[in-house]
């Protein structure tokens, strides 16, 4: 379908992968597919007439299919005042007067709205899936590659202790297992509703039409759509599963973020541990032509705080005034923003070069930067292991305040590492004499090594490359919710 395409949020930011489903003029096809559902299961029920049923041919299925968001507006604006009669009032003049009574019944406007945003978001989500998992699956390839290549750990912007780059990098992917397993989850939850006006069933219970021989009006309708009835609703569905939903949406954003963030710094001037890739023609600077700003990187954490604040409408949406009001009616169309900032920043992470290289792949780790940078405070990173093994070896008084106040201004001062200025002190504190020799030789070994202070660094990567590895196989061979076809 032509027309306009352009979806909520910054017109700058319309990835291409949901404009199908989230394009303006695209808008009403689900909503199309609930009214279709309600009619055909009229039918299935001997509610509607056979011959009624069998108007509906091949060339009124298609004119209902062009069904636009523009030609719903147009109605709404100069004659109902109200979007949905302006979509039955179109769609009747499309199946003409016999199958026309039959359209909407006994559905309210928002079995058909709440119902066909539950369509949407869980088809939106089943276009990110795989964006998320190509992520993962590029992320798992630099931890592999990395997961035993020195860097040092910061805490508070400051050196604390030696990890490694893919220890690093497993701690992000994590993450995005865990919010894409809870996407997953939540989108596996959303449901749909066909209870009338309060979401009492008045009309269907009132009209005998609710249950027929043992088939329940609700569930028939919803089972068409592959959706799940809510177990109670009133005239809109309850809010939490579709929160919830975009709440992992959100959490998936901070943590690609989190990337953007690490990165952005990594590649600061002073640090240069990372370098985003650069194109032949791009431009860093108007003005500065040496300059190679971390655009992209800025990019995924500039688009994480648009999207929080867009959570803020949801939160606000939780509430309404007794079975419904009008207040969060407007404030429902901006949710898509949350999923398309989301692929906007996995499309940033995946836009390709000529040869098919994802940026991703091609930001670059510098080692001997990551060696530089390490090597600064490498005489400093075993004051942890050198104070707990003081203690464990007998020191009766205060370990980390001899390291901290004694021990560190030897090592800073003269260049050397701290376990050789604890030896330097031997003489003026006798009882460390014995105090070391109880000290494991290997302990011993590894104090004056720090870059080998890594502690389960390595293990713990390869650990989550498997996990992730595991868990998207196991995803792989199950159904979690088949995407609802439209009605044909």
């Amino acid at each position: 379908m032509q027309g306009n395409l352009a979806m909520p949020g910054n017109p700058r930011y319309q990835p291409q992968q949901l404009v199908r489903i989230f394009g303006y003029d695209n808008l009403y096809e689900p909503y199309l597919e609930v009214e279709l559902a309600a009619l055909q299961t009229l039918y299935e029920f001997g509610i509607m007439p056979k011959e009624d049923y069998e108007k509906i041919d091949a060339a009124a299925c298609l004119a209902l299919k062009e069904i636009s968001t523009s030609e719903v507006d147009e109605i709404e604006k100069n004659v109902t005042k109200h979007d949905i009669r302006a979509l039955v009032q179109i769609i009747q003049r499309i199946v003409g007067p016999e199958v026309g009574r039959w359209i909407h019944v006994p559905l309210t406007s928002y079995d058909v709205i709440d119902t066909a945003r539950s369509l949407q978001f869980i088809r939106a989500f089943h276009v990110l899936e795989p964006s998320i998992k190509q992520i993962m699956f590029e992320l798992n390839t630099k931890i592999f590659n990395f997961a035993d290549k020195l860097q040092v750990g910061r805490t508070h912007g400051q050196h604390a202790l030696p990890i490694t780059v893919g220890f690093w990098l497993a701690t992000i992917n994590q993450r995005i297992l865990f919010n894409l397993s809870e996407m997953r989850r939540y989108a596996d939850g959303l449901v749909g509703k066909i209870s009338g006006a309060v979401g009492a069933y008045n009309a269907q219970i009132g009209l005998g039409m609710m249950e027929i021989n043992g088939r329940n009006f609700e569930r028939e309708v919803l089972q068409k759509l592959g959706l799940k009835p809510a177990p109670i609703s009133t005239q809109i569905l309850p809010p939490e599963p579709l929160a919830y939903f975009l709440f992992s949406s959100v959490m998936l954003s901070a943590t690609l973020a989190q990337l953007g963030r690490d990165c952005r710094h990594l590649m600061r001037s002073e640090i240069g541990e990372v370098t985003e890739a650069f194109s032949a023609e791009q431009v860093g600077s108007s003005t500065m032509a040496h300059k190679r700003n971390p655009i992209n990187f800025e990019s995924l954490e500039g688009t994480w705080l648009r999207t929080k604040n867009e959570f803020g409408k949801v939160l606000d949406s939780l509430i309404s005034e007794h079975q419904r009001d009008l207040v969060g009616s407007s404030i429902a169309r901006d949710f898509p923003i949350i999923l398309i900032n989301l692929q906007q920043q996995l499309n940033t992470l995946l836009r390709a070069d000529k040869n098919g290289e994802t940026f991703l792949m091609k930001i670059n780790i510098d080692l001997e930067r990551c060696n530089y940078n390490f090597q600064q405070s490498a005489n400093l990173m075993v004051a942890e292991p050198l104070y707990l093994a003081l203690q464990m070896a007998g020191y009766k008084k205060d370990a980390h305040h001899l390291v901290n106040h004694f021990l560190m201004p030897i090592a800073k001062n003269d260049g050397i590492g701290l376990f050789l200025a604890l030896e330097s002190i031997v003489d003026s504190e006798h009882d460390l004499r014995e105090i070391i020799s109880n000290i494991p030789f290997e302990i011993q070994t590894l104090l004056k090594q720090p870059e080998k202070y890594t502690g389960a660094a390595t293990t713990k990567a390869l650990e989550i490359l498997k996990l992730i590895e595991e868990t998207t196989k196991k995803w792989d061979d199950e159904i979690l919710n088949e995407d609802p076809e439209p009605l044909k």
